[in-house]
């Protein structure tokens, strides 16, 4: 089993979440804000990042490779567990059908941020829902469109010195400060945070991996 797999905490009813897990389950992802968002909804899971080359083959439509990532990162991590289900998703913004990935520095989040500026883009998540036992392997993708108000380069290089940038897709997030440079917004608002969740909350209850967690009262016992 990878060193890498970390479990929530036992409790996930502490939560108050809407829903209880009832198959194991795993997030193919080290993102903080995919694991915010299912841990949100009362579901446990462990953790377990996929370590893939990520880069985009040339010329690889960006539809494709978010699907194609999401699955890989699925794969390779139910090596390890063939009887769990491995949820992977991938998440970049797309700009004059250019891939824009995380930025390698403070410098390219500031150039993504210039391009950005008053115009209208596009974010893919690709998620992938993979178990080897099954076998069953789904994958889809989901689009959002994004618009960012118009902005100076002092704003956006104000905001690059946050730190917040450089480690999201196109050089922001719209969860955080981010959230300023952002006029509107078509599609799902998960989705661009990295995880649609309509869509995989609909598979995953589904196919029995999730329930809604029944809060009646259990009746009293007899004396």
């Amino acid at each position: 089993m990878s060193p890498l797999v970390s479990d929530l905490p036992a409790d996930d009813s502490a939560a108050g979440g809407m829903f209880a897990t009832v198959k194991p389950l795993v997030l193919a992802s080290a993102s903080p804000r995919r694991k915010s968002l299912l841990t949100e909804l009362g579901l446990r899971f462990r953790i377990c990042p996929a370590d893939l080359d990520e880069r985009p083959k040339a010329g690889e439509d960006p539809d494709d490779y978010v699907c194609r990532i999401a699955e890989e990162k699925a794969r390779l991590v139910g090596e390890d567990y063939a009887t769990a289900w491995i949820l992977a998703a991938d998440t970049t913004v797309v700009l004059d059908s250019e891939i824009l990935g995380k930025p390698r520095d403070s410098d390219e989040a500031l150039t993504m941020l210039h391009r950005l500026a008053g115009r209208e883009h596009v974010v893919l998540t690709g998620f992938a829902l993979y178990c080897r036992r099954e076998p069953f392997c789904h994958v889809d993708r989901v689009e959002t469109r994004v618009r960012f108000a118009p902005f100076a380069r002092e704003l956006a290089g104000a905001y690059v010195r946050t730190g917040e940038p450089l480690d999201k897709a196109g050089g922001y997030g719209i969860q955080g400060k981010g959230g300023m440079l952002v006029a509107a917004i078509d599609g799902s608002y998960s989705n661009v945070v990295g995880l649609p969740l309509a869509e995989i909350v609909g598979l995953l209850a589904e196919l029995g991996i999730i329930e809604i967690r029944d809060s009646r009262p259990k009746p009293a016992e007899n004396a």
